[in-house]
């Protein structure tokens, strides 16, 4: 027996699929065969929340209460990593065009359609803006926009979110080279008897100045490994949790090559930097100073 029908509300509906229409055998003309119900694709969130899955029949209802359409789902849609679905909780039904039509009652309406085009140079990327021109100059009532002015737009919080962590990293960046500097000052201070010893039995400055600078871009070599290796756990735990949350294969969270040899060269020049300012603090000193004689 077929599964049960399950109410469904029409208020889900965010989008159009056009979706084969399956027809029954062709059979003899005295037998009379019932219709078979229109295909329905639903997303995987809807499916999950529900509990439903491909084949299950369902009823579908422009409001709640009317008796509505007996459908049944064809396919299990994944939702897109598209950033501006994020904060929508939201389920999505995709019907046929006609069914969609006659279920609201909106007749030849629709509310935004996409057009692609075709036939462009490659590279080109003016042709999106002069395809909208052309269409916006060929009547009135509508309005033709390239795919990428409707992604900058929906786009724009996290524009801000993206400018308020730079600002938060150059911020970080400047306080961790204060602190780095610090750090090394006061380490390489702690070895004054090493660098004094090392004077007294000919060590020149140059060559004691280089170990110290060396020292320092090792350690901070190492440094930014290790933290490369922690903000990668840290990335890959926060797109574990919010992918869980939300629903969607969209990364929150990035560590790509770039930044991880961005971070890697900005340690070893605060290393080398710092290293330099000790040592040569550290080497300018007299020797039996140093010593403490």
């Amino acid at each position: 027996m077929p599964p049960a029908p399950r109410p469904l509300l029409a208020g889900l509906l965010a989008g159009v699929l056009l979706l084969p229409t399956f027809r029954p055998a062709s059979v003899s003309a005295q037998v009379s065969t019932p219709a078979a119900p229109r295909t329905i694709a639903i997303d995987e969130r809807l499916a999950a929340a529900a509990g439903l899955a491909v084949g299950d029949t369902v009823r579908l209802a422009a409001t709640a209460g009317s008796p509505g359409d007996l459908v049944r789902i064809a396919a299990i849609t994944r939702r897109g990593a598209d950033p501006s679905e994020v904060a929508r909780n939201e389920f999505k039904v995709r019907l046929h065009l006609d069914h969609l039509q006659s279920l609201t009652g909106s007749g030849d309406r629709v509310g935004r359609f996409a057009v692609r085009s075709r036939g462009a140079p490659s590279g080109d990327a003016a042709a999106p803006d002069r395809v909208a021109a052309a269409i916006n100059q060929s009547a009135f009532g509508f309005r033709a926009y390239p795919a990428s002015a409707v992604a900058v737009e929906t786009s724009s919080t996290f524009r801000v979110v993206n400018r308020f962590h730079r600002a938060i990293g150059v911020i970080t960046i400047v306080a961790s080279a204060i602190f780095l500097l610090c750090i090394t000052l006061l380490k390489v201070d702690e070895r004054r008897r090493d660098v004094g010893a090392l004077r007294l039995i000919g060590c020149a400055r140059a060559t004691v100045l280089r170990a110290i600078v060396l020292e320092a871009t090792l350690v901070a070599l190492i440094g930014s490994i290790l933290g490369a290796a922690l903000g990668w756990a840290a990335s890959a735990i926060v797109n574990w949790y919010y992918q869980g949350v939300y629903q969607t294969p969209l990364r929150f969270t990035l560590v790509t090559p770039g930044i991880v040899g961005f971070a890697v060269a900005l340690s070893l020049v605060l290393g080398v930097v710092s290293g330099i300012l000790a040592g040569r603090r550290l080497v300018r000193t007299a020797p039996l100073e140093l010593v403490g004689r």
